[in-house]
């Protein structure tokens, strides 16, 4: 089983990046530009001199490079071409092999990144139908991949690139991905992306955590940024204290993201701290598009509530506590317009419930107490009328190539 990849080797090549502009590769492929520089090579823009097609060329430096991280880039190559069929990852459609240098010719994909389009441009955000066509994009690609048991790890914006003037993303980068579906390589990935399982600093010997279940956490947090413009937290450690108040009370991040009631079901499902209780992909594609809306414009008119002091907790527990904690999440209701419309008019004569709700014997929550109104989920009915923002939410974290 290979591991994170080792640090980055040291520039050895024959060429700097720059010094390759112009160059053709055997006669067909000609490098015109530079597209971006990373730890393990370069990307260039690049044609096809004979049908003047465009492509991106990632040249990946074999000099200098132990064996251990020479089989990081095969396995790169192999499980992207693996699953470079499907129409939203990023096709690979050859790679042309040089002594000092393995080529991987990619689709081009000329509009940039997810994380550009949403920070730069503004694009999704405030738009829930858009938003909610290129996650379903995003959430097939990776269901495509796990279907081969290839499973990204390294899930966030950087890594999807937009096109079709912003319509379509397609799914890149697999140099972390894996075929092991339980892996013991903690902290791999992107801090504000990776799930609180996967950060563990201490794990116990012979502990590993679901390749699968991390990367829907890393959807959820991919699914907040294209919807609110925001991350939910700095990272999903006991050392952030937004995530340490997402712990205690797991209805707070409506209190500080313009989230809907069904959509705040939705996170809480994603974002669950139990791996073995997180929402699956499949369940997560159901939901999304059952999802009458997924954000609303905050009411303005409503006196501000004090900010959210959460109570400290050792910091050793708080993940073994989560973990422990056993919540029902059932199956997202089905509704009309009119009844939610009828839904929205009734909670605004009440600012919360007369009693809290009780498991039945079954161990499912049943509502008791609540007014007449269509019949919903008494979570989703929770905490309706405070939405005021607060500066708990974080901003998308600048950008590292």
């Amino acid at each position: 089983m290979l591991q994170t990849p080792p640090a980055s080797p040291k520039p050895c090549g024959i060429y700097a990046p720059e010094e390759r502009l112009g160059q053709t590769l055997f006669n067909s492929i000609q490098l015109t530009s530079i597209l971006g520089v990373g730890a393990y090579g370069v990307v260039y823009k690049a044609i096809d001199v004979i049908t003047g097609a465009p492509y991106a060329v990632k040249a990946l430096n074999k000099l200098g490079l132990e064996p251990r991280q020479r089989s990081f880039q095969e396995r790169e190559i192999q499980l992207h071409r693996a699953v470079s069929q499907h129409p939203n990852i990023v096709s690979m459609h050859r790679t042309l092999e040089t002594p000092d240098c393995t080529f991987v010719v990619l689709e081009f994909c000329p509009e940039g990144d997810l994380f550009s389009k949403i920070t730069e441009q503004g694009c999704y955000v405030g738009d829930d139908a858009m938003a909610r066509r290129i996650f379903l994009q995003i959430l097939d690609a990776v269901d495509y991949s796990h279907s081969l048991h290839i499973y990204h790890r390294d899930l966030k914006p950087e890594n999807i690139l937009v096109t079709d003037d912003g319509f379509t993303v397609k799914l890149a980068d697999f140099g972390l991905a894996t075929q092991d579906q339980y892996t013991s390589d903690f902290g791999c990935g992107s801090t504000f992306y990776m799930s609180p399982e996967c950060q563990q600093t201490n794990p116990q010997p012979l502990s590993c955590y679901s390749s699968v279940a991390n990367d829907v956490w890393s959807l959820g947090v991919i699914l907040v940024n294209l919807t609110c413009g925001r991350n939910p937290w700095k990272r999903a450690s006991a050392d952030d204290s937004t995530f340490r108040a997402y712990m205690k009370d797991r209805s707070f991040l409506k209190t500080i993201l313009p989230l809907s009631d069904e959509f705040d079901y939705i996170l809480r499902g994603v974002f669950n701290p139990n791996p073995q209780q997180r929402m699956g992909l499949r369940e997560l594609r159901d939901a999304i598009i059952r999802c009458p809306r997924l954000t609303h414009t905050p009411q303005a008119a409503a006196p501000l509530t004090p900010p959210y002091s959460p109570v400290e907790a050792p910091r050793d527990n708080i993940f073994a506590h989560a973990c422990q904690a056993q919540e029902f999440i059932p199956p997202m209701p089905q509704v009309s317009v009119e009844e939610y419309k009828s839904y929205q008019a009734a909670q605004t004569l009440a600012s919360r419930f007369a009693h809290p709700p009780k498991a039945s014997s079954r161990g499912h929550c049943q509502p008791q107490g609540f007014f007449t109104a269509p019949s919903f989920p008494w979570y989703n009915q929770f905490n309706f009328a405070f939405n005021n923002f607060s500066k708990h939410a974080n901003l998308l974290p600048p950008r590292v190539f």
